[in-house]
């Protein structure tokens, strides 16, 4: 069975020990070390558990913790994906999740950067389809090419929840319902890309 989010400490962190901040500022230089092209891929384990950060090694436990982290969104779901990859983000949990989360929260948004749009995207694409009944609440944009570079692919909720994985073609990775640290590292790499890509583009890709 897939494993369960670790539950820990609630809030910002308040209470964490010198140690454990620590611990965690290490985990994310080697983590930022593993994304530079030029070294080997290597990402260090196990995580910290202050931080509630879970080791995800099968698409169900990604599709599990992407569900789990989108519910807890109040506010923003920011998504980066290559191609909207059909095994996690056509599955039908996944689907309901996001449709509750921008039913249920006032001036909710879903931003969804996409790097090959023209793969997954068309008539048979669950996601594309609610995408297109719900355009007031998911807008899409096309990653420019100063970005292609970028690996990864992570879905994050607020600033706080994320599902991260160091290569889209793969699905291990890591996920945490609450984790700022994490998250506001990759939201703060998401937004740059996400302010680059603002070009009529993504409106092309809105009405397919």
């Amino acid at each position: 069975m897939p494993a369960a989010v670790l539950h820990g400490a609630q809030g910002t962190g308040v209470g964490k020990s010198e140690k454990q901040i620590s611990k965690t500022e290490a985990w994310l230089a080697r983590l930022e070390a593993a994304e530079r092209p030029q070294q080997p891929v290597i990402l260090a384990m196990p995580l910290p558990a202050a931080d509630e950060l879970q080791v995800l090694t099968r698409i169900a436990e990604v599709r599990q913790t992407t569900a789990a982290v989108i519910a807890t969104g109040q506010r923003m779901i920011s998504i980066f994906t290559p191609d909207l990859e059909p095994p996690l983000y056509d599955d039908p949990q996944v689907i309901e999740v996001i449709k509750r989360f921008v039913l249920g929260h006032s001036f909710s948004k879903v931003r969804v950067l996409l790097r090959d749009h023209a793969r997954h995207t068309g008539s048979g694409s669950r996601f594309m389809s609610m995408a297109r009944r719900l355009s007031s609440y998911l807008e899409l944009r096309i990653l420019v090419p100063q970005y292609h570079h970028l690996t990864a692919s992570y879905c994050i909720a607020d600033d706080r929840g994320i599902v991260y994985r160091l290569r889209a073609d793969r699905w291990e990775g890591i996920g945490a319902v609450n984790s700022p640290p994490v998250a506001r590292q990759y939201l703060q790499e998401f937004d740059a890309a996400w302010l680059a890509s603002h070009d009529q583009h993504h409106r092309r890709i809105a009405r397919m």
